[in-house]
C-alpha cells in the first residue's frame, strides 16, 4: 500500500511533489505496507488540508500560481510528523520538537522544491503554521497567503479530528482520550477572557477538556483569515457540534454566551 494525493486534473505540475511525497511517508511502512496507526491518522489529516486548501483557493479565486503554492505547503507542512513518532513516540512538540521547524527543515534538505520558484513562500508557510500568530513582516505577498491558507486548511481538518476522537474513543471514563485533561469542569477563566477579547488562546491556560473545546470555537469565532474557509466551518456544523459537546462537560452559562 502506498500513499496517494491524487488529483483529477492530468498534466498535474504538482505530481512530482506529491511522488517525493509518498515515497518519503512509504519509507516508515512495516513490511506488510502498513503505516503505524498514529501515522495513518496524521497521512489522513494531511489528506484533509490538502482538500481544504484547494477548495479555499478556489473559494477565493487565487491565481494558478498562488493556488498551486497553497497546496503544495499543505502537503508538506506536517512532513516532520512521521519522524517525530518514530524518533520520540509522541506528537506533543514540547516534549519532543517543534514540529514545524522539523517539517520546514527535512523538506529543504530533501530538496523537493529546488525548482520551484515559490520554493521560499512554502517553506515559509509550513515554519510558521502552528504559530499563535503569523510572524510580520511575511517575506512575500505569497508567502502570505500560503500561510494563511494553510493555517486555515489545518484548523478546518482538526475540527473533523476532534470529532472523530470524541465519537471513537471512551472520553468519559478513559481520561486519556483527551490527555488527561479533567473532564467534567468548567471554563477556565483566562481561555474565556482571551476568546471573549477575540486572541489567542495561550496553551498554557487550558486546564480541561472545555477549555481544549474551547481553544478551537475561538479560531471559529476570529482564527480563520478566510471568509470560504469560515462558510466551509459553517456548513460542516463545526460550532453547533462543539456547543452541544461542551453542554455535556459542563453547565457554565459561558457556553451559551461564546457559542
Amino acid at each position: 500500500m502506498t500513499s496517494s494525493f491524487a488529483r483529477p486534473e492530468k498534466n498535474d505540475p504538482l505530481a512530482r511533489l506529491r511522488a517525493d511525497y509518498s515515497a518519503y511517508v512509504d519509507t516508515y511502512r512495516s513490511a506488510d505496507g502498513a503505516l503505524p496507526p498514529m501515522m495513518q491518522l496524521k497521512l489522513v489529516h494531511t489528506e484533509g488540508v490538502v482538500d481544504a486548501a484547494r477548495r479555499i483557493a478556489a473559494g477565493e479565486k487565487f491565481d494558478a500560481p498562488t493556488a498551486l503554492a497553497c497546496e503544495a505547503a499543505a502537503l508538506l507542512h506536517d512532513t516532520g510528523r512521521y519522524e517525530q513518532l518514530k524518533r520520540y513516540n509522541t506528537f506533543r512538540d514540547s516534549e519532543s520538537v517543534d514540529h514545524a521547524v522539523f517539517s520546514h527543515d527535512i523538506v529543504r534538505e530533501k530538496g523537493w522544491l529546488d525548482a520551484w520558484a515559490d520554493k521560499d513562500a512554502i517553506l515559509w508557510a509550513v515554519l510558521v503554521h502552528n504559530r499563535r500568530d503569523i510572524p510580520a513582516p511575511a517575506p512575500s505577498p505569497r508567502a502570505l497567503v500560503c500561510a494563511k491558507t494553510v493555517r486555515d486548511a489545518d484548523k478546518l481538518d482538526i475540527f473533523r479530528v476532534l470529532e472523530d476522537q470524541i465519537a471513537h474513543t471512551d472520553w468519559r471514563t478513559d481520561s486519556r482520550a483527551f490527555w488527561n485533561l479533567k473532564v467534567s469542569a468548567p471554563p477556565s477563566p483566562a481561555v474565556l477572557e482571551a476568546i471573549r477579547a477575540r486572541r489567542a488562546v495561550n496553551y498554557q491556560d487550558i486546564r480541561c477538556l472545555a477549555d481544549f473545546v474551547l481553544i478551537q470555537v475561538g479560531w471559529m469565532i476570529s482564527g480563520l483569515e478566510y471568509a470560504t474557509s469560515r462558510r466551509l466551518c459553517a456548513a460542516r456544523g463545526h460550532l453547533a457540534f462543539r456547543r452541544r459537546f461542551l453542554k455535556e462537560l459542563t453547565d457554565s452559562p459561558a457556553v451559551d454566551e461564546i457559542c
